[in-house]
């Protein structure tokens, strides 16, 4: 079985995507294929290997993001269609989009997953230097949850009047896009300095939850971990990024 729709992957206009302002995003349908799809979201990790991130502050004073989070690494518990799904992500075909997408060739893979009950929210961040972008995959089907109930990925401008490290409101920003979450669809973003997103609060029945998987691109250049460990060495803070990004679980 496939798992990525390789049409859609190459229908996707690289440079269009680079071009779009105020940061790049692309919101695609049909990044998998229906089989794929199907099999992934009937076998979603258990909660009970998730971690409750509900009690972390965040920097900046920005308000909390509350939900259960799941780190991927090799050995997890998880089904044999997660696991033949992350080796396409990590094939050629698939890097290759990611370079092209982020314009580098020097980029690690991350992942997790994120389930969120009613009431959580994801407030308005940009996401860490580390990062080059994200893709965001979807995965609640039409029989377990209602778009009407929230969870979708809002994309914001604000004419780049705020420092990343402020803590807007979502009604400070001049315009907004809220990203289609159902039916196949998913959500490309390339990191800028106001790269600003968020997700509202859910308004859910309580035991539906929002269950998203988030492939996580990494700036690999070792000159620029190198200036990102000096600067925290000049400032005084912990230079093992590795830890800390993920106890902080960035998205």
């Amino acid at each position: 079985m496939k798992y990525i729709d390789i049409d859609t992957l190459k229908s996707i206009d690289t440079a269009a995507f680079r071009a779009v302002r105020p940061f790049p995003w692309i919101n695609p349908q049909g990044f998998l294929t229906d089989e794929g799809l199907a099999e992934l979201t009937s076998n979603m990790p258990d909660i009970s290997l998730f971690e409750s991130t509900f009690g972390y502050v965040r920097k900046n004073n920005q308000a909390k993001h509350r939900r259960y989070t799941l780190e991927y690494d090799d050995g997890l518990d998880i089904s044999p269609a997660w696991e033949a799904f992350i080796a396409e992500l990590r094939s050629p075909e698939y890097r290759q989009f990611v370079n092209e997408m982020m314009g580098t060739k020097q980029i690690s893979l991350r992942m997790h997953w994120h389930y969120a009950p009613t009431g959580c929210d994801v407030s308005p961040h940009c996401d860490s230097q580390v990062k080059l972008g994200s893709h965001i995959f979807y995965m609640n089907t039409r029989d377990e949850w209602d778009s009407a109930w929230g969870g979708q990925t809002v994309i914001l401008d604000d004419q780049g009047r705020f420092p990343s490290d402020s803590a807007p409101a979502f009604d400070d920003f001049d315009q907004e896009w809220v990203a289609e979450t159902m039916d196949n669809h998913s959500v490309i973003f390339g990191r800028r300095g106001n790269s600003w997103h968020g997700v509202r609060t859910i308004n859910a029945p309580e035991g539906a939850m929002r269950k998203i998987f988030i492939l996580v691109y990494e700036d690999a250049r070792p000159l620029k971990l190198l200036r990102k460990r000096m600067k925290r060495l000049l400032t005084g803070k912990s230079t093992d990024i590795e830890a800390e990004r993920l106890r902080k679980n960035w998205v």
